[in-house]
């Protein structure tokens, strides 16, 4: 995920990045199934969408925290 898709998260609401986290967590099982059956032509693009949903996550939590501080 590039810095400017960094941006464009902060950006987004809550609940919009609460919907991508759970389309990038059901790619990921996709991805996983496909890697099971030897399917999978870009291997790269599990670790790539695990960073993404790591990503989201930490800018859910950072929100979290600047509520709790308040």
């Amino acid at each position: 995920m590039k810095k400017n898709a960094k941006k464009e998260l902060l950006e987004k609401t809550d609940d919009v990045l609460k919907q991508l986290l759970a389309e990038k967590q059901r790619h990921l099982f996709d991805l996983r199934s496909q890697s099971v059956t030897e399917k999978l032509e870009d291997p790269t693009r599990i670790g790539k969408t695990r960073r993404e949903i790591a990503t989201i996550k930490t800018v859910l939590r950072q929100r979290e925290l600047a509520v709790v501080k308040k």
